[in-house]
């Protein structure tokens, strides 16, 4: 697996110090596989993303084809009634979505499972992995409007996989050269942004 170790080397006026950094929990990213369809590729998918992006975090994969959230006439402003994933959102740092595009969008699914929470999402990072005809970024590019309003930064990588059932055999998803590096590049920009902004929560509450 490649190293997704940043090879940043921070001057000293903005080093911690090194028993600041060993205080440091382990980065937690949940990936999410969207398409809860019964002919899917978001699980293969998500498992092929977890499995890099285990290498710099601890990792929940959450498959939303699993899930159940309560009936909708329960929802409110500002989320709803604690869902059965509630929990699993919250603990984590970031999120990789992995997604497919749906007439020019992601899933209505998807939605709902942003909608049906929301402290749970704030102030935390997401990169997107769409895949799609095209690549599905007109799904990643809905997403970041949508994250905005919830207070989630997405990264400005974010990679989208074109025809990936083409790339799929017996041992899962075997990506087209040079995809994984992309991703590679995606998750240490989220990595980043996952760690500053769980400082920033435990150092620096954002008071509205």
């Amino acid at each position: 697996m490649t190293d997704l170790t940043s090879q940043y080397s921070p001057s000293p006026e903005t080093a911690s110090s090194a028993a600041d950094q060993l205080e440091q929990p382990p980065l937690r990213l949940t990936v999410i596989a969207a398409s809860v369809r019964k002919e899917r590729l978001s699980r293969v998918l998500a498992e092929w993303a977890a499995g890099r992006a285990s290498g710099i975090a601890d990792v929940d994969l959450i498959d939303l084809a699993e899930c159940e959230l309560p009936d909708d006439e329960h929802l409110v402003p500002g989320g709803g009634p604690r869902s059965a994933i509630a929990d699993r959102i919250e603990r984590a740092d970031g999120y990789v979505i992995v997604t497919p595009e749906y007439n020019h969008s992601y899933p209505a699914g998807l939605k709902r499972a942003i909608d049906w929470h929301y402290g749970e999402w704030m102030f935390k990072a997401a990169t997107v992995l769409s895949y799609g005809v095209h690549g599905g970024l007109l799904a990643t590019e809905h997403l970041r409007g949508v994250f905005a309003e919830l207070h989630v930064v997405t990264t400005r990588r974010a990679v989208g996989l074109r025809a990936p059932w083409n790339d799929i055999g017996d041992d899962g998803f075997t990506p087209p050269p040079g995809t994984g590096e992309a991703f590679d590049g995606a998750l240490r920009e989220l990595a980043w942004w996952a760690s500053t902004l769980h400082t920033a929560r435990r150092d620096r509450p954002f008071q509205r």
